[in-house]
């Protein structure tokens, strides 16, 4: 395994394959993102990533699972993504799914043919940052994606029996545009009606544009109550679900939830008024937060 600058995979993908087929990430402007400054997107050369999954293959021979990275690795055309799933099919025979980050362009650009055949060569689950369904924050935080496109686009996935698993940021919208990210988020992922939905704590990264902007006065992140109140108002406008599997596991997180939410919801919403009640005592500690 050969790594180029800092690396990062879902936390579902802790005991996958973890294979670098592109450096970067094509978009790499959102104002609250970090983590490839160190590092402009690049394609990775087709002959080093063929490479390397035939020299890991004997190492690794019990894989199951693989996830393709950088940050938007779907952006690769359809045959080079077709070349690197027929060689980790060939190479390890154990293998069940491949992972892959992706935004909403990326999923459009495909064709409904290009997701099927993917889908058949083992890419099962893909990885969209939704961050807020209020276009307005999008706009702020310069995603370059509309919640209707996302809404769109995990649609598209889902279709093609690609499952989506989509990540919303609690406090992207400060507290100026908090009951509005809240309430729209909710209603955006209702329309998408995901297989998975994380919620993640914004932290603010050092060196980032929002970074700035918080020393500067120009955005304020919530409390911790309020980042909870946040996440309560999500929970309250997701409706209509069939099977979404919802977490808030995340170490970023003050509480951790976890359930299917067209059976739990209620529940999730019960656990979460005993922490608003409860206070501090029920919060995970600053120190143990992190990205």
């Amino acid at each position: 395994m050969r790594y180029y600058g800092n690396i990062i995979r879902p936390p579902s993908e802790a005991d996958s394959y973890i294979l670098q087929v592109t450096y970067g990430c094509s978009h790499n402007s959102c104002t609250f993102c970090g983590t490839y400054q160190d590092k402009p997107f690049r394609v990775r050369p087709e002959e080093d990533v063929l490479e390397d999954i035939a020299g890991d293959a004997e190492q690794l021979r019990h894989t199951r699972r693989a996830f393709l990275a950088d940050g938007n690795a779907l952006v690769l055309s359809t045959r080079r993504l077709v070349t690197v799933l027929d060689a980790l099919g060939a190479e390890f025979p154990l293998l069940r799914r491949v992972g892959i980050y992706a935004n909403a362009r990326d999923i459009l650009a495909k064709s409904d043919a290009d997701l099927a055949a993917l889908r058949e060569k083992k890419l099962q689950i893909i990885y969209l940052g939704l961050e807020s369904g209020s276009d307005e924050v999008l706009r702020r935080i310069d995603k370059r994606s509309t919640a209707a496109e996302m809404v769109e686009a995990v649609q598209k996935a889902e279709r093609a029996g690609i499952r989506a698993s989509v990540i919303a940021l609690l406090g992207i919208g400060g507290t100026e545009l908090s009951g509005q990210h809240a309430e729209q988020t909710g209603r955006a992922v209702s329309a998408m009606d995901p297989h998975y939905l994380s919620m993640l704590t914004l932290m603010l990264v050092p060196g980032t544009e929002l970074y700035r902007q918080s020393q500067s006065g120009r955005f304020q992140l919530p409390s911790p109550e309020e980042l909870l109140g946040e996440l309560r108002q999500v929970l309250t406008h997701l409706n209509g679900l069939s099977r979404c599997i919802f977490r808030t596991n995340h170490a970023s997180n003050y509480v951790p939830l976890a359930g299917t939410l067209s059976r739990d919801k209620q529940r999730l919403l019960a656990t979460l008024d005993a922490a608003l009640t409860e206070g501090p005592s029920a919060l995970r500690p600053e120190m143990w937060r992190g990205l």
